[in-house]
């Protein structure tokens, strides 16, 4: 199964919230969400009681889509998380949020996460002061992660940063806007990632 091509806001619909894959778009009273358009499909507005599995099932497809990965590979992550010591729900969170193109994000060198992984994948990211076009890459604490210095580059994130700023960096990074330079300071908390899903009940899923 290929990569997913249509309209993101589509995705948001179908998960009934904000998974902010549209950038400054999601963020204005334009937002399919905030309008209050229905659930896609010729039955999206009729309401029907949910299993256990159902609501396990919207859980994972929140998260998946919200970090742009297909099924095997968030299946892979999970398998990773699984078989490391500590709540897997947790550890699943940390390892998505640790990707390069989810720093990128975080950082505001994109207004998304799809437009962080074409910009890594296009060879405008240093991680530690080499380039990486890896946007799956795990970083941990202490890694650099600086856009190249092009300047191309840097007036393209320019906007992207303010941004990012105005609404608050996550307290795991650190950012110099003048050098396009962020850092990893520690691996972030649940509390600090701040999950719009319950990852437990990803686990349960899975597990079954």
């Amino acid at each position: 199964m290929g990569r997913y091509t249509g309209p993101s806001c589509k995705l948001c619909r179908r998960e009934g919230m904000k998974l902010f894959l549209k950038g400054d778009r999601c963020y204005m009273a334009k937002c399919a969400i905030e309008v209050g358009r229905q659930t896609p499909g010729m039955h999206g507005h009729r309401r029907s009681k949910t299993s256990d599995y159902g609501t396990q099932l919207r859980e994972k497809q929140r998260l998946r889509r919200m970090y742009g990965l297909q099924e095997s590979q968030f299946r892979l992550f999970f398998e990773r998380a699984d078989r490391k010591e500590g709540r897997t729900g947790e550890i699943l969170l940390q390892m998505l949020e640790m990707r390069l193109d989810s720093v990128a994000y975080r950082l505001g060198f994109a207004s998304s996460r799809k437009a962080a992984r074409q910009f890594v994948n296009h060879g405008h990211v240093l991680v530690n002061g080499r380039k990486s076009t890896v946007p799956s890459r795990q970083l941990k604490a202490g890694d650099v992660v600086q856009v190249v210095d092009r300047p191309a580059s840097r007036e393209y994130v320019k906007p992207f940063m303010d941004a990012a700023e105005s609404r608050g960096i996550a307290p795991w990074v650190s950012l110099d806007k003048a050098q396009a330079r962020g850092e990893i300071l520690h691996v972030p908390s649940r509390d600090e990632i701040q999950p719009i899903v319950n990852e437990q009940l990803i686990v349960e899923l899975y597990s079954k």
